[in-house]
């Protein structure tokens, strides 16, 4: 019997982690993070995330605590967030989240506390043990989640558990129906836990930082349109361009900051050879050569080369992948790292 925290979110998939771990045998704790402190209405770690997740703990009879991480929140998550929008790239906040709260602070305390592991509902799988531990994409393919904590090390996921991963979500809810737990049907949270419907994230924006409005430019350098908020802007983007009627299919090819100009095109502009990467983070030993790359939490991956350079060239043309956002190598279902996108030029192709 091993003594284990479960990061309870309030979910079905964490709650179902913790049910399991009792089953086997394990000392349970439940631990609900509090994040937040501003407006909400959406996101993991709500007032009534809170409430669910302790009152699961109830139900399963088993201790449950709330951590407060507002400010370590504030710091490695909101902030960078604003910071990365005012350069002009499209950050992943619940990567972040996952890399300096969930998977950093909480690990750290969870050792203090003197439990044997930290255990959440991440549909995701462990191959190996010890320090040959390596993740996997989860059963469920739909809900594989490997590609937000693409960070996670081997020495990490030795003491990490993953109880759901083996399982599909509607055997997640089925389980959870048996037990009778509050969480069975509740709807998976998929926003950013900080955006409100209401205000949105221009606002939100707003009230942290001052707004620019941009040009759009074509492949010449020609002015063709303006954007009211450059900072909002996102490569790929089509609303929100103001095109001054052009009937073309026009999209956000590439941001620059400093001189405030957007690069718009039609669909094959908005096509790409090569990905330029930055901090990088590998399961094991830095790794160049054949890969399945995957640059969006539910996207599809697809092979490339990457070179020790940090490019990675697709076998293909892709659409290219925003400043900011992930991109996480694969063999098969292993995952063996992954990097930050790099700012281009309006010019880079």
């Amino acid at each position: 019997m091993s003594k284990i925290l479960v990061a309870m979110s309030g979910g079905v998939d964490s709650s179902v982690t913790a049910a399991l771990l009792k089953n086997e045998g394990h000392e349970i704790t439940g631990i609900t993070l509090k994040l937040w402190g501003g407006e909400q209405d959406k996101g993991c770690c709500s007032v009534s995330d809170v409430d669910d997740a302790r009152r699961v703990a109830q139900q399963l009879d088993i201790d449950h605590f709330v951590f407060n991480y507002g400010d370590q929140f504030d710091k490695h998550v909101v902030q960078p967030y604003v910071d990365s929008h005012v350069a002009g790239m499209t950050p992943n906040p619940c990567i972040e989240c996952n890399r300096h709260i969930k998977f950093d602070a909480l690990v750290e305390r969870s050792h203090r506390l003197g439990f044997d592991a930290l255990a959440t509902g991440h549909h995701v799988r462990l191959s190996g043990v010890n320090e040959g531990a390596r993740l996997r994409r989860g059963a469920d393919i739909g809900k594989d989640q490997s590609y937000v904590l693409y960070m996670l090390r081997s020495k990490d996921l030795a003491y990490l558990r993953f109880p759901v991963g083996d399982l599909s979500k509607e055997a997640v809810r089925k389980y959870a129906t048996e037990l009778g737990l509050r969480t069975a049907d509740k709807p998976d949270s998929q926003d950013v836990c900080f955006i409100t419907a209401d205000n949105g994230r221009e606002k939100f924006l707003a009230e942290r930082v001052e707004l620019h409005p941009g040009s759009l430019v074509d492949a010449d350098g020609k002015v063709v349109g303006s954007v009211e908020a450059i900072e909002l802007v996102t490569v790929g983007q089509r609303k929100g361009l103001d095109l001054g009627g052009n009937s073309g299919r026009s999209y956000a090819v590439a941001v620059d900051m400093p001189s405030r100009k957007v690069r718009v095109g039609d669909a094959s502009e908005l096509k790409s050879d090569t990905v330029v990467l930055k901090d990088f983070s590998w399961a094991d030993a830095p790794f160049s050569g054949k890969v399945l790359a995957q640059t969006s939490a539910h996207g599809k991956p697809a092979p490339g080369w990457l070179d020790a350079s940090g490019t990675l060239t697709w076998d293909s043309k892709r659409q290219r992948v925003a400043a900011g956002q992930a991109v996480v190598f694969y063999h098969d279902d292993l995952v063996i790292g992954g990097a930050i996108a790099k700012q281009g030029a309006l010019s880079n192709e």
